[in-house]
């Protein structure tokens, strides 16, 4: 099966068909969608509330038009992907509903599933839509910070909670594997959302909380790469991040007690000049890490 060649797929039916594809918020994931999708050869439509967005695509060439208006290109879409914040993607959606294509393929990408998924369903009604998640990103917003780039080798995951045509999740895994994304799995939504809350919601909100306790502002002058490191994502956008949280927000919280039972067993062993624990937790974070590594 070409790659190269979108495929419309209405249960396991394959239809062959170059489409058009609708990108609707062109921020950090929004653009960088757009420019590989264009890099791929695909006809893209850019959705957006700024002019100067819309601009900075075109000028860029990340997309082959742009609106911000949906009634003026909607419907020419095959695909149309959500880059919005995830409490903004079904209000768009039932306010463009008559709009789009009868036969168009929804797909949306927003961070957090569990709270969002059946909202969204019912949004899109009749229209087909899948969930998915590329596990990527940059720490600033904004367009000009997208890259096509970022998908390359990064982990894709689609969510299906067992009411998804396996035709649509093929078309995910397709299109995800054409755009350069390494490791591509298919999670329910609660195994996703239980997923990213410790694997990048806890993480964030560590480097928020070890970035602020300190005030000095000649820390700079110091630091070497592990507090670098550990602080990278702490330059976070404050605008959609403490959504996320809020929509996962009792997974998350679980999670944080968790972290704070282990650095709190830390904390003891130190209390405790317990040189032998301090050494064992240190072989058993060595050894999970290293499972990364690999």
């Amino acid at each position: 099966m070409e790659l190269s060649v979108f495929k419309k797929i209405q249960e396991d039916d394959y239809t062959p068909l170059k489409p058009v594809v609708g990108i609707v918020g062109l921020g950090v994931m929004g653009g960088s969608y757009a420019a590989r999708l264009k890099e791929l050869g695909y006809t893209i439509y850019g959705f957006d509330k700024d002019q100067q967005t819309l601009d900075y695509a075109l000028n860029n060439q990340m997309i082959d038009q742009g609106c911000l208006n949906p009634e003026d290109l909607l419907g020419k879409c095959d695909l149309v992907i959500f880059c919005l914040y995830p409490t903004k993607i079904a209000d768009w959606i039932k306010t463009n509903h008559n709009f789009f294509k009868k036969d168009v393929f929804l797909m949306e990408i927003s961070g957090v599933k569990s709270s969002i998924v059946n909202e969204l369903r019912q949004a899109a009604d009749e229209l087909s839509m899948v969930s998915v998640h590329p596990m990527c990103g940059r720490e600033s917003k904004g367009i000009q910070f997208s890259s096509p780039e970022i998908f390359s080798g990064s982990n894709f995951i689609i969510i299906d909670d067992g009411s998804i045509p396996k035709g649509h999740i093929e078309l995910s895994r397709m299109l995800a594997a054409e755009m350069g994304f390494g490791k591509i799995s298919v999670l329910s939504a609660d195994e996703h959302d239980r997923m990213i809350a410790f694997l990048s919601q806890l993480t964030h909100v560590i480097a928020v909380c070890l970035m602020n306790t300190h005030e000095n502002s000649h820390l700079v002058e110091y630091t070497g790469d592990s507090f670098r490191d550990l602080t990278r994502i702490a330059r976070i956008n404050e605008s959609m991040w403490p959504e996320l949280f809020l929509l996962n927000k009792d997974i998350l919280l679980e999670e944080i007690e968790a972290f704070e039972a282990a650095i709190s067993h830390f904390k003891k062993a130190l209390e405790s000049n317990d040189r032998k624990e301090m050494s064992s937790l240190m072989v058993e974070s060595t050894r999970r890490r290293e499972l990364f590594d690999k």
